[in-house]
């Protein structure tokens, strides 16, 4: 009997890689292609990993995938070299180059694997727009001027009672930090921090059932300024199933970007949902430093959309705003324009891109449609009635 031929580790690697990209297009083309695939997805399988895998990585105090990257971007050259080094001093260099590049390929896999079970099914779902019961309609300038109102009133009543720094801009503290007189302001730990956070969408998801379930902290990137460069507040991780998000940015931003990322894990990867999903959890939380921050960041996509479609009412509603918000929106403007430059106009189009691969067509623009849950909500929740 002839013996059967052993696969090589090189031959392996390829077989793994094959095996593990026909996964990942089995998965998405099921979504696509059957109708509820997704849904039953998100609720019965995702929601089990991230169960799992969030707690697994969760044990980590840093993000997993940002020291990953790391460790990728140095292996993928020193591998290399090692490669052409052994290829000249001992010859094979077609092997020795098919095998690196089999590596190369099996990682790919692996990672494209992940983003399709952790992430890019979910982006057929159901949207939480429609599992809510909330329909985005066509509005007026009038109806959103109407919002931008109640809006700005929100934020103004909490922009006095909010801590603020030297600047004059929110600073995040420890609950009670002001009776306590000798503490520092600002100093709120990062585990309180995401705590509140996970504490604000699991109060959410008392009235919203499709958001309950685990949730993982959300963790910061210990280089920030990585996200800073390409114009971004935070990321989620479907690699390894983390909430991350940008430590150096203004306060006022933490608390809604937590909430954010925080949505994903819950299956709903649609921007625009999850800005809205963070902008309810925020202003439902209870705690004063998270309320503003949902207000002010619905605030600022509110009077964007007025700013285009009525000018006149929108500087009428601008010169309502407190002047304790201004410092936050100018501190901000401040952040975010040093860092302006040709990595974020590169990092802007790739999202795009990556958004309409996606199925949100608009791209980054779609962003805008929070503007309209926004006003849905207001019209179905809000006691003062938003239609004039």
């Amino acid at each position: 009997m002839k013996e059967k031929k052993k696969l090589g580790k090189t031959e392996r690697r390829l077989f793994a890689a094959c095996v593990f990209f026909a996964v990942s297009g089995v998965l998405m083309v099921c979504a696509r292609q059957i109708p509820g695939f997704a849904e039953w997805y998100a609720v019965h399988i995702y929601q089990k990993l991230t169960a799992v895998v969030g707690r697994v990585t969760g044990l980590a105090p840093f993000s997993v995938v940002e020291i990953g990257l790391y460790v990728l971007l140095i292996m993928l050259p020193v591998t290399g070299v090692r490669t052409i080094v052994k290829s000249v001093r001992f010859g094979q260099g077609g092997e020795n180059a098919f095998r690196w590049a089999s590596g190369v390929f099996l990682t790919v896999s692996v990672l494209m694997c992940l983003y399709a079970v952790n992430c890019g099914v979910n982006y057929q779902r159901e949207s939480f727009s429609e599992k809510s019961g909330l329909e985005a309609e066509q509005y007026t300038a009038e109806e959103l001027k109407a919002v931008c109102l109640w809006l700005t009133e929100e934020v103004n009543a909490r922009a006095g009672l909010v801590e603020r720094g030297g600047s004059g801009e929110m600073i995040l503290t420890m609950p009670g930090a002001e009776d306590r007189g000798s503490d520092p302001p600002g100093e709120m730990p990062l585990q309180v921090l995401g705590d509140m956070a996970v504490q604000a969408m699991k109060k959410l998801a008392e009235d919203y059932p499709d958001l309950k379930g685990y949730y993982p902290h959300p963790k910061p990137v210990c280089i920030s300024e990585i996200l800073s460069y390409q114009n971004l507040s935070g990321v989620y991780s479907p690699f390894t199933v983390e909430a991350n998000y940008n430590a150096d940015m203004v306060d006022y931003n933490i608390p809604f970007t937590l909430c954010h990322e925080l949505s994903h894990l819950r299956g709903f990867m649609q921007e625009e949902e999850a800005n809205f999903i963070a902008f309810l959890a925020c202003i439902g939380a209870g705690k004063q430093d998270f309320e503003y921050s949902g207000y002010l960041t619905g605030w600022v996509y509110c009077m964007n959309a007025l700013r285009r479609t009525a000018a006149e009412e929108w500087q009428e509603v601008r010169e309502e705003l407190d002047e304790a918000a201004e410092a936050d929106l100018r501190e901000n403007s401040r952040f975010w324009d040093s860092y302006d430059g040709a990595v974020a106009e590169v990092s802007d189009k790739v999202n795009d891109t990556y958004l309409k691969a996606n199925g949100q067509s608009e791209g980054v623009k779609s962003y805008g449609r929070m503007v309209d849950l926004i006003i849905a909500y207001a019209e179905s929740y809000i006691e003062r009635p938003v239609r004039p």
